[in-house]
């Protein structure tokens, strides 16, 4: 089974203007077939957005991760996780 993430990327601290949320989730430790990243200021709709592709593209499992922007430059899991699907 295909599994996907969710990197939902929370908190209140600024990002640097070159800050690119896509490249840093990709440093993170996470085990999946797919990543989507949402930053909390985007509207809800790009939430949904994220978990449509994620079974549009065939994830059996998919789970959102929470995160934080850490020196405006990197992100960092919280440990909180959700199973959203599967």
């Amino acid at each position: 089974m295909k599994n996907g993430v969710i990197v939902y990327v929370a908190g209140s601290e600024r990002m640097r203007k070159d800050f690119d949320p896509e490249k840093a989730a990709k440093g993170l430790d996470i085990k999946a077939d797919q990543i989507e990243v949402v930053l909390s200021d985007e509207y809800d709709q790009y939430f949904m957005d994220a978990w449509w592709k994620l079974i549009a593209r065939g994830m059996g499992l998919i789970v959102c991760k929470m995160a934080e922007v850490v020196h405006g430059s990197r992100l960092e899991l919280t440990g909180r996780e959700l199973r959203l699907f599967g």
